[in-house]
């Protein structure tokens, strides 16, 4: 767990299943303790015996309220806030010219603007800690629109990088590092709703939770702010 202390604690939102689900049994698997955001809580298998190191809240990324909730509920179980996963995400998959504003609102609310609500609402307790960490789930949809279905989500997502890195810029001083974590097709159910790749070929849940954990583990001294992932060959990724 590198040189964070013991008892160390990761929110992560949109960890029912996917990438979230997967990324939490890994920074649980390296000693942190892990507050679950989850639409339906659900005490997941893989942390069976070690219930008094994970938190579930019942978390809803389009609720205005709940990310200072959330931040509360965590501080007042652990007294303490080291890292940030925004992982909850949709997609609609519309062009520019199907969608209503409704579908870009939706997605900018719960890609982009929740997101940044659970930053503000835990900044100081990141900040105390020297090392806060905060990781924004984008997409390689937020560095190329590759399609004209997909153009709604790269808004949304384009945005989610540009989130990290406003983040980056303002907590660097006070030893917050923030990264956008850029993956492609991942094998998940909404990317294998978009895809005929089979799933063995796309990049794996547990391989992106492996690579968030040594992103989060590196010093204030080796920031990244942007890793791309992903399992075909672009021309630019």
């Amino acid at each position: 767990m590198s040189d964070f202390p013991k008892g160390a604690v990761a929110l992560i939102s949109g960890a029912s299943r996917g990438i979230g689900d997967h990324v939490a049994a890994e920074l649980l698997r390296q000693g942190w303790n892990v507050s679950l955001g989850m639409r339906t809580p659900v005490m997941p298998a893989w942390a069976e015996g070690e219930e008094d190191r994970v938190q579930l809240f019942a978390y809803e990324a389009g609720d205005v309220t709940a990310e200072a909730r959330w931040v509360e509920a965590a501080t007042v179980r652990f007294g303490r806030i080291d890292a940030l996963v925004a992982n909850a995400g949709i997609m609609i998959p519309k062009t520019v010219i199907e969608a209503e504003d409704e579908d870009i609102e939706a997605m900018m609310q719960v890609n982009l603007k929740a997101p940044r609500r659970l930053a503000k609402a835990a900044w100081e307790t990141l900040a105390a800690t020297g090392r806060g960490r905060v990781i924004i789930l984008a997409s390689l949809s937020g560095k190329r629109v590759k399609s004209a279905g997909a153009g709604s989500y790269s808004l949304s997502k384009f945005a989610a990088v540009a989130l990290a890195h406003a983040i980056r810029q303002t907590g660097f001083d006070q030893g917050i590092r923030a990264t956008a974590v850029c993956p492609g097709f991942v094998a998940t159910d909404m990317a294998m709703a978009l895809t005929d790749r089979p799933a063995d070929l796309l990049t794996q849940p547990d391989d992106l939770a492996r690579i968030i954990a040594m992103l989060i583990a590196l010093p204030n001294s080796a920031s990244v702010a942007e890793f791309a992932i992903n399992c075909q060959l672009e021309e630019f990724f």
